[in-house]
């Protein structure tokens, strides 16, 4: 049996197969084992590799201090002063930044043959911005700090991906990107229960929570010393990179990742916040606890399909994983404009945590397949950067939908448009390789 395997691995893997007997690093086995003990992990460090592991472990302590202020953050922006009005600007200033910042500095990445520099910078940003959040309530202070952490996100987002990619081969990268997935989403579902929990001995202390929040972020940045960069960088083309490079890039860039980028783009904007998702439990009579279990109850979802996911994109195809997740996002979207009973929310919530499994991460695997290895850092970035905005807008304008048709017709819309991408992917697109 374990011959016939081997004899199964692609050529750039069999090596991976001959090793001698020793310790090995495995997903379903995070500590050293010996090989004999388990005969798998010799197949599983050939997919998750220490380097693999190491930015999962960073992804999960970030989004531990992230998501832990989620909860709060509009209720304390709201006690220091700001409006609504106010807090919607800071938003989306700060998300308009990350967007923006994103294929900049992914394609500074790619000139520069470079990703930890941008990585550990990206996490420092996030960290250091957290702390700040507390130390001053001036709004200048705080549209500063608030655009800091989303500046981090930023820098890092294209680098970071474009490790995994590098980590991975184009039969491997839907449990490359759904396992990091994973570990990112798990930290969504920690940092919003040390939040409960924090607040239900100390209610109302949100300043110590900003601070608390920075010892995960430091200990992500720590993780980061763990990792090397595969390659001694590109000093030649250090000074090469413009602001309007990754705009440029779309024109030079594949047709086949014209094609996907351009459906997901659709998509993203019908796409908008789960704000709106967790506001249609609340006005239906649930309890802000009701709200907030749902939220992490969403997100163990996620978290636990992401990795299982991947691999069934790496084994049916991508394209055909990521079609059934958009049909699901149709469904559970076409259920929230009917649902009005407490236990049909919570069946659309585990529908739409496996939504997110099928799209986020698979959706980058993809990206990777479809750009030139050498373009990753950028061909991701300029994805999500473009996203970012489009996100914006399809959060702008469900709010309007919602304000003059109701929610129904918001949710109604969404789910009909994003039928029709589901649709032009299965038509119009392919599932291949740009190398």
């Amino acid at each position: 049996m374990q011959v016939r395997y081997r004899a199964a691995l692609r050529p750039e893997r069999k090596q991976a197969a001959n090793i001698a007997p020793g310790p090995v690093f495995s997903p379903l086995i995070p500590f050293y084992a010996p090989a004999h003990a388990v005969d798998i992990n010799c197949v599983m460090k050939s997919v998750i590799t220490r380097t693999i592991w190491v930015l999962s472990l960073v992804s999960l302590f970030t989004d531990v201090a992230s998501e832990m202020l989620y909860p709060v953050m509009p209720i304390y922006l709201k006690s220091i002063g700001f409006s609504v009005v106010l807090i919607g600007i800071l938003e989306g200033v700060a998300e308009a930044t990350a967007g923006l910042s994103k294929g900049y500095f992914g394609k500074m990445s790619d000139n520069m043959g470079r990703r930890l520099p941008f990585v550990r910078l990206g996490y420092l940003l996030s960290a250091i911005s957290k702390p700040m959040m507390a130390f001053s309530t001036h709004r200048l202070w705080i549209f500063t700090a608030r655009t800091s952490d989303r500046l981090g996100k930023g820098i890092r987002t294209g680098a970071r991906d474009a490790m995994l990619s590098e980590e991975a081969t184009s039969d491997s990268k839907g449990r490359v990107f759904g396992f990091h997935r994973a570990m990112d989403t798990l930290g969504a579902v920690i940092g919003p229960i040390v939040a409960l929990v924090y607040l239900y001995f100390f209610p109302g202390q949100y300043k110590t929570l900003f601070i608390i929040a920075f010892f995960p972020g430091i200990l992500a940045i720590g993780f980061t010393f763990l990792l090397k960069d595969k390659g001694p960088g590109n000093e030649t083309e250090r000074q090469k990179t413009r602001l309007i490079d990754f705009i440029s890039y779309w024109k030079q860039s594949p047709v086949h990742y014209r094609r996907v980028v351009s459906g997901l783009l659709i998509f993203a904007l019908v796409n908008s916040s789960d704000v709106f998702l967790l506001l249609k439990i609340k006005e239906t009579g649930g309890s802000d606890n009701a709200v907030i279990g749902t939220y992490i109850f969403y997100n163990l979802i996620y978290a636990v399909a992401s990795y299982p996911l991947g691999i069934l994109g790496d084994r049916l195809g991508l394209k055909r994983v990521l079609i059934a997740g958009l049909f699901l996002f149709a469904a559970v979207y076409l259920g929230m404009a009917f649902a009005g009973n407490h236990y049909v929310f919570f069946a659309l919530f585990f529908l739409y945590g496996i939504y997110a499994a099928a799209t986020e991460g698979i959706a980058k695997a993809w990206i990777s397949n479809v750009s030139d290895a050498r373009d990753t850092g950028v061909a991701i970035g300029t994805y999500t950067g473009l996203q970012s905005v489009c996100s914006m807008i399809a959060s702008s304008f469900t709010g309007l939908l919602w304000y003059r048709a109701g929610a129904s017709a918001a949710f109604i819309c969404a789910a009909i448009i994003t039928i029709g991408v589901a649709l032009y992917f299965a038509l119009f697109t392919k599932e291949s390789a740009a190398r």
